[in-house]
């Protein structure tokens, strides 16, 4: 690798042995060799992108794969595991991770009932209120028009003050409303621009499973995850629910605690009054489910921690290989530059001014490498967030972290060629022809 250095030579020489005397007092500056470094790559344009390839791979694997992961911790934490503050659900099954979990608890819990709900909502202490919901699929028709497979919701009243969903018109479900069994209900976004494009929803007649219910409020649009929309629903009364479908089914208990310092205290005791409720002795596991978002978050940042894990594997074999081509090409630069190396030295450069020079330029290559690796990520993080359901998110931190890291890396395979050439005997240097 031949770096032109005529001015270079011009500069140090230019002033006779005093200037020698002070460049081996002041040393070589950071300056002269990162401008040498960039000339390099500017000039060899081909050779300097093949070389920082294995820098530029490893550092956009990484950048990727964390702004996914980080971009889908957030989704999750805002979409999936959010069951509003200060909130935790009691439902027939805990977080179920295998089959074999799934088959041996089907036998063993029972069915979230109505006893057990009023049970928990009539003792509990720590809790700002409870709520039931169930939930089932079904058909919703308006005039000539029919949507299957919407999320059918029986609440109580209260469900509004848990719940994250909330209407943008018109109302939620009142304790009237349960009281008279009333046949009314509250429709999730899709439904509303389904039927009533245009149109106010309100006191509009809508069939759900064959009842006619009457559209009292239409609720704030909550958007998809994933790619699966969350606005297919319909809110109606949990005594309406009960009345057309039956007590058979498995219901949701949901409760706010009084304080955020007080679910893990609320959480043990809602669990005491289900264990009382369902006569579990001391020794006996729990028939039923306790569920947070804490405990959702944890379960999915373990998946998504193993997809990082193994994706260390990748960017430590790209950055070890990049480190290797760096390595060759300053051993191939060391010995183009033999004779600069040797003009450098007899004009009273020292062996650490010639280290450090090749030092700086080989981590100045490397971090160049990781500079376009980041951008290339970035670039691939956008494209996949604006173009896929998978939310992605780029992390400044980890752009620092990358970059550090592709300089160090730099740095590490950088010693050797850097050792060598400052070992070089300046006689021998400067009788080398290249």
């Amino acid at each position: 690798m031949q770096i032109p250095n005529a001015p270079e030579l011009n500069r140090t020489a230019g002033s006779g042995p005093g200037t020698s005397r002070r460049t081996a007092r002041r040393g070589v500056s950071l300056k002269e060799p990162i401008l040498i470094a960039l000339e390099t790559l500017r000039t060899h344009k081909l050779r300097s992108f093949l070389t920082l390839l294995g820098i530029i791979l490893s550092v956009s694997t990484l950048i990727v794969v964390v702004s996914m992961v980080e971009g889908t911790n957030k989704y999750v934490a805002d979409k999936v595991a959010n069951f509003g503050s200060n909130t935790f659900l009691i439902l027939r099954f805990p977080i179920i991770t295998s089959r074999e979990m799934f088959v041996k608890l089907d036998r063993t819990n029972k069915n979230i009932t109505w006893d057990d709900y009023e049970y928990v909502r009539d003792n509990m202490t720590l809790a700002k209120t409870v709520g039931l919901e169930m939930r089932r699929n079904g058909v919703v028709k308006y005039k000539t028009e029919t949507i299957e497979d919407i999320s059918v919701r029986g609440v109580t009243a209260n469900i509004g003050e848990i719940d994250v969903e909330e209407p943008v018109l018109g109302r939620y479900i009142t304790d009237a409303d349960n009281e008279h069994r009333s046949n009314i209900t509250m429709v999730g976004a899709d439904v509303a621009k389904r039927f009533f494009a245009g149109v106010d929803p309100l006191g509009k007649s809508i069939y759900i499973d064959g009842e006619s219910y009457e559209v009292v409020g239409v609720a704030k649009e909550l958007g998809s995850t994933f790619g699966q929309s969350q606005d297919g629903f319909v809110y109606i009364p949990i005594q309406t629910y009960r009345k057309v479908y039956g007590n058979n089914e498995s219901a949701n208990i949901n409760v706010k605690t009084l304080q955020p310092d007080l679910m893990q205290p609320a959480e043990d005791e809602a669990r005491m009054l289900m264990r009382a409720r369902h006569h579990l002795k001391p020794k006996e596991d729990d028939n039923f489910g306790i569920i947070e978002p804490t405990a959702l978050m944890e379960l999915w940042q373990n998946l998504t921690g193993t997809l990082a894990n193994g994706s260390i594997g990748i960017v430590a074999m790209f950055l070890v290989i990049g480190g290797i081509v760096i390595m060759n090409i300053m051993l191939a630069s060391v010995t183009e530059r033999t004779r600069e190396i040797g003009v450098r030295k007899s004009l009273g450069a020292t062996r650490r001014d010639v280290l450090l020079q090749f030092m700086v330029e080989s981590s100045v290559m490397a971090a160049v490498g990781g500079i376009i690796g980041v951008i290339v990520a970035s670039g691939i993080a956008v494209a996949v967030g604006s173009f896929t359901p998978l939310p992605t998110s780029v992390p400044v931190r980890w752009i620092v972290f990358a970059v550090i890291i592709s300089t160090a890396v730099g740095l590490f395979f950088g010693v050797y060629p850097a050792f060598k050439a400052s070992k070089l005997n300046p006689i021998e240097a400067l009788r080398f022809e290249t």
